[in-house]
């Protein structure tokens, strides 16, 4: 076993990605991964990398690379990275982060059950990070090595949401926009919100502002069914998102969250928009990454424009209830790590078992064939049966012994402390005579 935990196997298990702690939304967005692209990046990565196994999870907070392949095979990633965005590889390996088997395990542990988000516990990563386990499953991406990993990884995460208190109390950058709404409109009954896109994040945004009292929606999206789906639900209307601009002057607060890789609302929409409705304050708020909402929006006056880079205050005062439940979750990830590494070394002993068994089989036949053939030729029954068992028993311990001698000439006592608990020598009388030749 090597220091991580895992065996030393060729087989290495890598994550590497960029997030909110490590790199600003103007990175993020640009590593950010579209889905048109999705199939061309899993083939690529691949390819590029040496890697034989990977999924990616890309959100608006995190852009991460799950591998499984050569342990060397970091370098080779970022550079990857880097060209499939047009970025420089010295200033993406800036904001970079990689973790190798064991905290490879645990970080994706950490990131499922949200104790690695902005918002400590929130929920959709669990649901994003099944979408690209999936996604990479479609491509046939993925092996036993990352199958096995996702699958535990979610057991886990389950059991800490049943376990502990770590999704109790709504806080979410969906209910941390809405939170701030309230510092720029005292009454948000008497404000009608545009949300665009009608991803998981636009769902718990109009949950939110129906539980504040708003209650006049319009859902913009790329789909109208899906728009008019869920406006209807809260009692909005559904529309195109190149109706936008129409409905634009109507509203008081926009939150976008798509995955569109241009922006859908520019700086002059939204001017012509203020002058409608004679300079009334908008707030808006821009989820997606790459961002909705071009950043020019923001130094127009009367308009208050936040990324969710901007929502960390507001996020970070409402986590004190859940740092003991942080706590207990940390200590399930601990021994979920150790439950999974556990799994791996049965594989390696199955395997290796395997092997072991396969060469005495041979072993095995060898020497049957060749009492049966002694048999054949009229020898003594008894002398062939002593021969072969004497010959299996030679073939059998050959090898081992050769390797034993070996180790102790280099001091390695372990190995002969092993096989006396294999083959449990200590229970033995050490007077007992031996009929065995000397190997």
């Amino acid at each position: 076993m090597n220091g991580t935990g895992i065996s030393d196997r060729k087989m290495a298990l890598l994550t590497l990605g960029i997030n909110h702690k490590t790199a600003p939304v103007e990175i993020r967005e640009r590593v950010a991964f579209t889905p048109e692209r999705m199939g061309e990046a899993f083939s690529e990565l691949r390819a590029a990398s040496g890697a034989t196994e990977a999924a990616i999870l890309s959100t608006c907070n995190r852009t991460e690379l799950y591998l499984a392949g050569d342990d060397d095979c970091a370098p080779m990633v970022l550079r990857w990275l880097a060209g499939f965005h047009d970025l420089d590889a010295g200033d993406l390996e800036q904001v970079v982060y990689i973790h190798r088997d064991s905290d490879a395990v645990r970080h994706m542990m950490r990131v499922a059950a949200g104790l690695d988000s902005m918002v400590l516990g929130e929920p959709q990563i669990f649901g994003q990070l099944k979408d690209a386990y999936s996604l990479a499953r479609e491509h046939n991406a993925v092996g036993k090595f990352l199958c096995r990993m996702f699958e535990h990884t979610f057991s886990v995460a389950k059991r800490i949401r049943t376990h502990t208190a770590i999704g109790e109390n709504p806080v979410s950058v969906a209910y941390a926009s809405v939170n701030m709404a309230h510092h720029i409109f005292s009454d948000l009954s008497r404000n009608k919100a545009l949300l665009v896109g009608a991803g998981q994040t636009i769902e718990l945004v109009a949950r939110h502002l129906s539980e504040a009292g708003v209650k006049d929606f319009v859902v913009a999206n790329r789909t109208l069914e899906r728009a008019q789906n869920l406006a209807q639900a809260h009692g909005g209307k559904g529309i195109l998102l190149s109706e936008i601009p129409d409905h634009l002057a109507d509203v008081d607060i926009v939150i976008s969250s798509t995955a569109s890789p241009l922006p859908i609302l520019g700086k002059g929409a939204v001017e012509r928009a203020l002058k409608k409705r004679k300079h009334r304050p908008y707030f808006m708020v821009d989820i997606a990454v790459p961002r909705d909402i071009e950043p020019e929006v923001g130094a127009l006056a009367d308009v208050y424009l936040y990324t969710v880079d901007d929502l960390r205050q507001v996020i970070e005062e409402n986590l004190r209830s859940r740092q003991g439940a942080a706590r207990e979750a940390e200590n399930l990830v601990t021994s979920g790590v150790q439950d999974f590494l556990d799994q791996l070394r049965a594989l390696d002993a199955v395997s290796t078992l395997k092997v072991f068994r396969q060469r005495a089989e041979v072993l095995r036949d060898a020497e049957t064939e060749k009492a049966l053939k002694a048999l054949r030729n009229g020898s003594d029954p008894e002398t062939v049966l002593r021969a072969m068992a004497r010959g299996l028993t030679n073939k059998l311990l050959h090898q081992p012994s050769v390797q034993v001698r070996k180790a102790m000439a280099e001091g390695r006592s372990e190995v002969t402390e092993c096989l006396r608990e294999l083959y449990q020598l200590d229970t033995l009388d050490a007077d007992q005579p031996t009929t065995t030749e000397k190997l």
